[in-house]
């Protein structure tokens, strides 16, 4: 029997080439958001997004953003990230990644906080006030929770 999908060695390829994978991130809150350029809900999330990665930074908060656009959306990543002063790291995600966290939903913006163990706290799909305010519950209840 094949071992269980897990999302230990799953990843993403960063702006500068380096791949990542969500084992890098075990102590830490993971704070992933699948988003597009030319998104309107993802393009009203990012300064929430932003807001949250500069106020808990210290406190172990990493938000990664990947881009799921589509063939051509990649390039504009560059242009978008500074329009908007994007300072956490941007990136492609896996299609295992993809297959695994947006199987039954193409819908984006897609925003996943997991805890210090990996372990999925919330899942957002779309995103607005309301949906602002129950992600910086769920990062703030994360980041109380101690590492193992």
């Amino acid at each position: 029997m094949p071992p269980a999908t897990s999302l230990v060695n799953m990843g993403w390829e960063l702006a500068d080439g380096k791949h990542s994978v969500f084992s890098e991130y075990k102590g830490k809150v993971l704070v992933l958001d699948f988003y597009a350029t030319w998104c309107l809900p993802c393009r009203d999330s990012i300064p929430h997004l932003i807001g949250l990665q500069k106020k808990y930074e210290a406190q172990g908060l990493s938000v990664v953003g990947l881009n799921v656009g589509g063939p051509g959306d990649e390039r504009l990543v560059p242009a978008f990230a500074k329009q908007f002063g994007i300072q956490y790291p941007l990136g492609k995600p896996d299609e295992d990644l993809v297959r695994f966290l947006l199987s039954d939903s193409d819908a984006i913006p897609q925003t996943f906080v997991f805890d210090r163990q990996g372990q999925l706290v919330r899942r957002f799909i779309g995103y607005d006030e309301e949906t602002g305010e129950s992600l910086d519950r769920a990062v703030e209840r994360s980041l109380q929770t101690a590492a193992h």
